[in-house]
């Protein structure tokens, strides 16, 4: 297996990137940080996904059971830190909400691809000869509603928790996105099958959120090519530059919202 992976910041000055990606041959991963609640989301993320195993979780309880092996560490280094910014109320803010972050992760096992998610990030196999795309998330109005996430204090809801596996086939591109590029990914390939998609589409856009504003856009076009769009962020995925330029396209075509961006990819060839 291959495997690239790249991630950027909101296109503002002076933010931090609170995404994190994980890319080697036996594994592939996306955490989403969460700077809405909490302090140190970008830490988290980054933590999360640089002490992932290398052989798959498989289970709610092998999820639970591996924060609660690694959060200690993390909170320890994270209240001192928090100590040295000398300010109560920072500090307070981490005692209180601590760090959030969601989590997609995809293994390649020997006979097939196992993947976990815990919110709103998201796993996909894509068949290249087939043109079918596969998906570890449900709907893209869901996008709308507040995720699950992951915090290095609190225990796990089981809820948030959702486990699989892909078949391991030459044909197939397999990768992690954060939950906006996500959301463009699922609505462009619906886009694209409008007949098999129409009640999803009609649901997100009666919905009068910023997300119906996205996919009356892209219904916009007449013609959506659902391989060319994945060629070009698979391209893209090791070149933060491209990626970059990339995303600034389809930030003005009005195709995809605002936010941090991250992609992880594997494939066979």
């Amino acid at each position: 297996m291959k495997a690239k992976g790249v991630s950027i910041a909101k296109f503002e000055e002076g933010v931090l990137n609170e995404d994190a990606v994980w890319a080697n041959p036996n594994f592939i991963a996306v955490s989403d940080g969460a700077g809405g609640g909490g302090v140190f989301a970008e830490r988290w993320s980054r933590y999360l996904v640089n002490n992932l195993p290398n052989v798959p979780i498989t289970t709610f309880e092998e999820l639970d059971a591996w924060i609660d092996s690694i959060w200690e560490q993390f909170y320890n280094k994270c209240e001192t830190w928090a100590q040295k910014q000398q300010d109560g109320l920072f500090l307070k803010k981490f005692y209180d909400e601590g760090s959030f972050a969601t989590l997609a992760a995809l293994w390649q096992c020997e006979n097939e691809m196992r993947w976990i998610t815990y919110g709103d990030s998201v796993v996909f196999m894509y068949n290249q000869k087939t043109g079918e795309l596969n998906y570890s998330f449900s709907h893209i109005s869901d996008f709308a509603k507040p995720p699950f996430l992951i915090n290095c204090k609190d225990p796990l809801a089981p809820d948030g928790f959702a486990t699989g596996t892909f078949p391991i086939n030459s044909d197939c591109i397999y990768f992690v996105a954060s939950d906006t590029l996500s959301n463009y990914i699922m609505m462009m390939y619906m886009v694209a099958h409008q007949d098999e998609f129409k009640q999803e589409l009609d649901d997100a856009i009666e919905a009068h959120n910023k997300n119906s504003t996205l996919v009356k856009k892209a219904m916009a076009f007449k013609q959506t090519n659902f391989s060319r769009i994945i060629k070009k962020l698979v391209n893209c995925a090791n070149h933060p530059a491209n990626f970059k330029k990339h995303i600034e396209s389809l930030i003005k075509q009005g195709l995809i919202a605002h936010d941090d961006y991250s992609l992880a990819v594997m494939t066979t060839k």
